[in-house]
């Protein structure tokens, strides 16, 4: 008898399953290797990219960041969910939320190191199916680039051109291995292969033209990416270049009406959006970010477990469009302090009646992982960062996306002030998507929570509402979940945890 591989029935989804010392397939199941025989065979690895994909976006991999930073106030009733890493003091290797993220999106990798390594084998029987392999191959190098990119984000620090040769990333696995106990690379390492993979990707994927709304890869999503990349390798020219390419596309206009900017959260019908996975009801719905909208429908009211501090809500202007589409000014009670007060929540993640939610207890929207507002503001830090004495492209860029917002252009400002100005306009459009902690390690700030909106209903104290974190605070970068670490002697676990 011989150890095997095989895969389930449900290969659309891409659940690989392993079993030893049997003699034949499990009922409803082909060797591993069989599954890779046509390009037919190819396209269910191909759906399985978005499955996966769909669920490592939103929820856990981009709330626990905002819950980390400095945007948020935990309330009351929250019940310690996320209590650790909003504290940073008692967050541990253990955390589930660490070993979530770390496994998520390995898992997703593993997958595609196996469909590419598999689809070596498929030959094409002509221009049309090569020209299928092509996409289902770009499709696969760009959902790699953009996990490893996430992975190194998390468990590694800030790209630094000095010392990325010797600073370590996560393990950088190309084929699968369920067996490997791999070191880590460096982050030079790891930013060398998600650029190849994004190159490869364009390459593969340069007859896909961009749409708007796409729900799968193409040659715009791969440039979005590499944009999004190149900023936070401190690589301004080349995230200029990228970015540029999207914005003076014009494919994708700025919304420039609070109804416009409403119904791109409330709806899959936007202008803006780059890529947004395909979601339905009932079995191929998306993540939610619960914890930011909390209705309770036995209680018929309110109970988030974080709501925004005060001055979050005072960056955005009253003439500011996303100020009433991204919060709801609405009542909030707290059980444990039997009180109710009106303050605004976070209404980013809608719940839309005839939407994808059956009820206010759910909140889930289509994920936007890629939009043109997000490219507007990459190019003005880009373009102010790799020439600061320019401050024209800097100010257009920005002044593009500020009047397309209800905001007024601004003029006559230069240096550090201009530089702040497009950090709070990133702060305000990208504000609950998980951008903060990451934009706060890379520009080498940390922070100190200030005033909440209410003292009644949330959390005080050195851990919660008055937290202040240095920069060089060692948890900016999360430790490796402490059972790999205990299980693989190669990898070194990150200073601090």
């Amino acid at each position: 008898m011989k150890k095997i591989k095989y895969i389930m029935s449900a290969l659309a989804l891409g659940l690989m399953f392993h079993s030893c010392d049997v003699e034949r397939f499990p009922e409803g199941s082909i060797e591993l290797s069989q599954s890779f025989k046509k390009v037919s065979d190819a396209e269910y690895w191909n759906n399985a990219v978005y499955s996966f994909l769909r669920g490592r976006v939103y929820g856990i991999y981009s709330y626990s960041t905002d819950i980390q930073a400095d945007q948020l106030n935990a309330t009351q009733d929250f019940g310690n969910r996320n209590g650790d890493l909003h504290r940073w003091a008692g967050f541990l290797s253990t955390d589930y939320t660490i070993r979530d993220v770390y496994r998520g999106y390995y898992g997703a990798i593993n997958n595609i190191n196996t469909q590419l390594q598999g689809f070596d084998g498929i030959v094409p029987a002509n221009s049309a199916e090569k020209a299928k392999m092509d996409g289902y191959y770009g499709d696969a190098y760009l959902a790699r680039a953009y996990y490893y990119l996430n992975l190194t984000l998390r468990f590694a620090k800030a790209y630094n051109a000095s010392t990325a040769a010797t600073d370590l990333s996560v393990p950088l696995l190309l084929v699968p291995d369920l067996e490997a106990k791999p070191a880590r690379g460096t982050v030079e390492d790891a930013y060398k292969l998600i650029l190849e993979d994004i190159g490869k990707a364009k390459t593969l994927l340069a007859n896909k033209a961009g749409a708007v709304g796409a729900s799968r890869f193409n040659i715009d999503v791969a440039t979005a990416l590499e944009a999004r990349v190149k900023l936070y390798m401190s690589d301004f020219s080349g995230a200029l270049t990228a970015a540029k390419t999207l914005v003076d596309g014009g494919l994708y206009p700025l919304n420039s009406t609070k109804a416009s900017v409403e119904a791109m959260w409330a709806t899959t019908n936007s202008s803006e959006v780059i890529f947004q996975p395909k979601v339905a009801r009932p079995n191929e719905m998306p993540n939610s970010n619960a914890p930011f909208y909390g209705f309770s429908a036995g209680n018929n009211d309110f109970r988030p477990d974080f709501i925004p501090s005060q001055w979050v809500v005072d960056m955005y202007d009253n003439a500011d469009f996303r100020k009433a589409v991204y919060f709801a000014d609405t009542l909030v009670t707290m059980s444990t302090v039997n009180a109710s007060e009106k303050v605004n929540i976070i209404n980013k993640y809608p719940f839309i009646v005839g939407g994808l939610n059956t009820d206010k207890s759910t909140n889930s929207v289509v994920p936007k992982v890629f939009r043109i507002a997000e490219m507007y503001l990459i190019a003005a830090e880009a373009a102010y960062r790799s020439s600061p004495s320019n401050t024209a492209d800097a100010l257009t860029y920005l002044n593009a996306l500020r009047v397309s917002r209800g905001l007024p252009a601004l003029s006559g400002i230069s240096g550090t002030t201009l530089f702040n100005e497009i950090k709070n306009e990133r702060f305000r459009e990208l504000a609950f998507e998980g951008f903060r902690l990451d934009d706060l390690k890379r520009w080498g700030e940390g922070f100190e929570r200030r005033a909440p909106q209410s003292t009644v209903l949330v959390r005080s104290g050195d851990e919660y509402s008055s937290k202040k974190v240095e920069a060089s605070d060692l948890k900016f970068v999360w430790g490796l979940p402490d059972n790999d670490v205990s299980i693989n002697p190669n990898l070194d676990q990150n200073e601090g945890w």
